[in-house]
């Protein structure tokens, strides 16, 4: 056997026992506000965190990188958007709104931010989750229906995978919110992850 083919074979091992050589990692980005950053939550239990674990779990070789700003509107997305791109993420679930609605900005800037995210995301040829959210009933049936129609509206226009209520499966399941009534336990972390990775499916790819 000559130099070379020993060679050969040797890389063939190399790439067979390395995961790493037979396909890079994949980068899936969570953006968004508090809910994303874990706020109140020890170090761990977010939902991108649980999300990563789920992901590994199931055979799929994404790197889940939390970008969670408490406080954040949809106005820091888009100032935003430059950290995101740097990261070159495959995937990028959005979510934003929710301290946009609890502030009662208009809806229209909402929107207007919104489809900047996800028109630059679409440009930079990059896949995308879009997470809805609702506002408590205090806010007025009006208003909740118009800032709820913002990310429907949205998905349909940029034909992006969609979760309409980012909350959906955590509704009336006692300890999944913490005192606040906002922001979700570990528990809900667990449970959201679980929403969003149904959602992610046709997105994701397998090496």
């Amino acid at each position: 056997m000559d130099v070379r083919r020993i060679l050969f074979v040797s890389l063939g091992l190399l790439t067979l026992l390395c995961p790493s050589l037979r396909a890079a990692q994949r980068t899936l980005v969570c953006f968004g506000d508090s809910i994303t950053a874990g706020y109140g939550l020890p170090a761990g239990q977010s939902f991108p965190n649980a999300l990563d674990k789920k992901l590994h779990r199931a055979g799929y070789s994404y790197k889940v990188n939390s970008q969670g700003t408490p406080g954040a509107t949809t106005k820091d997305a888009v100032a935003n958007l430059h950290i995101i791109l740097a990261l070159h993420p495959d995937i990028v679930i959005v979510e934003f709104g929710g301290n946009d609605g609890l502030r009662g900005l208009p809806p229209d800037a909402t929107r207007q931010n919104l489809d900047l995210v996800l028109t630059t995301l679409e440009n930079a040829h990059i896949k995308v989750l879009l997470a809805g959210i609702t506002l408590p009933s205090n806010y007025g049936p009006d208003y909740i229906t118009s800032f709820e129609a913002i990310f429907r509206e949205l998905a349909a226009k940029h034909h992006t995978a969609f979760v309409p209520m980012l909350y959906k499966d955590i509704a009336h399941v006692p300890g999944t919110l913490q005192d606040d009534g906002i922001h979700p336990t570990a528990k809900g972390s667990e449970i959201i992850a679980g929403t969003l990775m149904l959602a992610l499916k046709p997105l994701l790819q397998k090496n």
